[in-house]
């Protein structure tokens, strides 16, 4: 399955560091790991906020709002 296969990609990348989220409104975007990026748009939805975009700063790679909520899953993270 494309699906299986492109989650398990992100998932073995969540360690890497190198990726940005890039929030709506005024808050200033950050960098750190892919993990850090899930969580602080997991922060973020909780808040009532809309989660932003989670790029890969070398290349400009984004994750779609589906791999994202994919990975909040297997962080444990409620969505």
């Amino acid at each position: 399955m494309a699906d299986e296969t492109k989650h398990d990609d992100w998932v073995s990348q969540l360690t890497s560091p190198g990726w940005r989220l890039i929030p709506t409104g005024i808050d200033p975007a950050i960098e750190g790991t892919l993990e850090d990026m899930a969580r602080a748009a997991h922060e973020r939805k909780q808040s009532g906020k809309h989660p932003g975009a989670i790029k890969r700063a070398e290349d400009e790679l984004e994750l779609g709002l589906f791999d994202l909520e994919q990975l909040w899953w297997h962080l444990g993270l409620p969505t």
